[in-house]
């Protein structure tokens, strides 16, 4: 080769290596997919977006020098309607990810467009386990709870204290449906009995034929296999007809601070439900809950702060992974552990789920009440380990292990 011919290719060579070595600067685009008009509103909703852009704020609004654009779009509980958004969202607006959703039908539809586009998919107020199950993703994930370890966590603790035999009312769609099965293999697993189950659809106003088929069931527990908007309205109505003062009592299988503060601490005293995140419960979540109160106007709730949690993980992965590719991040995610004041250390496993701790909360009697959001007891910690369903059990076949460090 000639002594022009090997400069030129020393050239050629360097430049391919700067082009290798230049950072990816196309900004991130992330969007907040969840209900903020319908009955789920106040669990996430409009709150959800503002957990996220403190996320955001949290590692400086950039990745790698790229302002990070955030959008909230309102699936207004409705199948047909969150389907159409998210495919927007991926598709004709470039989001890199999609977090919280909150109504289990919806995401186990898009979680079918994150597997097929190789997209970032985080849910956090949805609670069907499948998404991390037999319907898994190699780029979703599941930050918060799910039907198997609020089964767990709960039908075991209210079977040993006595409450054998249950009724259920359960909201007809796929999370409600998946909440009452789970709950059911526990509590006969357990030595109990289900003595029968009414269906109800989303966003009922009047409970009171269903109540009054839990009640006549002689069942000890009737069981709210519902979320949200639906639980505050079951959980006014039941007291109406005194079901959770006697010898029926109510267990509320999936619950908010929200909820709580809606109904007062006289309707819902004693109630115990699990909770992944208490503003009062240790100095982190109470500097995180006095931010968020100073934006939204409320405490948040553990879905609220999960949206937090699992964005600011999203990003510093990103920035980690030098990446906007769906997988490598997601990889990433699955390589680091979890820095915040929701599941400090805590790993994401290799079929998606969040390995996160949770509370076991109490709901105050209205003469411990300090304050306006002084509402929860906790009375102890459950351990992941102890309730999240094994790999094995969970029929994902499209594991993908972690980025070793």
């Amino acid at each position: 080769m000639t002594r022009m011919g090997i400069l030129a290719a020393i050239a050629v060579a360097c430049l391919n290596g700067s082009a290798l070595a230049e950072p990816i600067t196309k900004p991130l685009t992330i969007a907040v997919l969840n209900d903020k008009s319908s009955v789920f509103s106040d669990a996430g909703g409009t709150g959800s977006v503002v957990a996220a852009q403190l996320a955001i704020d949290d590692v400086g609004g950039k990745v790698r020098g790229q302002p990070v654009k955030l959008l909230g779009p309102d699936h207004q509980n409705k199948t047909d309607i969150g389907v159409s958004l998210a495919r927007d969202l991926y598709d004709q607006q470039g989001v890199d990810a999609i977090f919280d959703i909150g109504n289990s039908a919806i995401s186990l539809a898009v979680q079918n467009m994150a597997r097929e586009r190789g997209k970032v998919l985080v849910h956090v107020g949805s609670a069907t386990a499948d998404v991390f199950g037999k319907q898994c993703a190699p780029t979703a994930a599941m930050w918060l709870y799910d039907t198997y370890s609020l089964a767990q966590g709960i039908a075991k603790a209210v079977v040993k204290q006595g409450g054998d035999t249950w009724y259920f009312i359960t909201a007809d769609y796929a999370f409600g449906i998946a909440m009452q099965a789970e709950v059911s293999k526990v509590v006969e697993a357990a030595g109990g009995k289900v003595l029968g189950a009414v269906k109800h659809p989303v966003g009922t106003m009047d409970f009171s034929s269903f109540l009054l088929q839990a009640q006549s069931s002689g069942a000890k527990v009737i069981a709210l296999a519902n979320a949200s908007g639906d639980t505050v309205t079951n959980i006014k109505q039941a007291r109406e007809f005194q079901i959770g003062e006697g010898k029926q009592k109510l267990a509320v299988l999936i619950f908010y601070l929200t909820s709580v503060k809606a109904l007062g601490s006289e309707a819902t005293q004693g109630v115990q439900y699990l909770e992944g995140y208490y503003w009062d419960n240790d100095d982190k979540s109470r500097e995180f809950g006095k931010r968020f109160m100073a934006k939204h106007g409320k405490m948040p709730t553990h879905a609220q702060a999960g949206v937090y949690s699992a964005v600011k993980h999203y990003l510093r992965a990103a920035e980690a992974a030098n990446e906007n590719d769906g997988l490598k991040v997601m990889r990433q995610m699955k390589a680091m552990p979890v820095d915040d004041f929701f599941a400090p250390g805590a790993r994401v496993r290799e079929d998606g789920r969040l390995m996160n701790d949770m509370l076991l909360a109490e709901v105050k009697k209205p003469s411990d009440v300090k304050g306006e959001w002084d509402l929860l007891s906790i009375k102890g910690k459950v351990k992941a380990e102890d309730i999240m369903r094994p790999i094995a059990d969970g029929g994902c076949t499209l594991l993908d292990p972690p980025v070793k460090q």
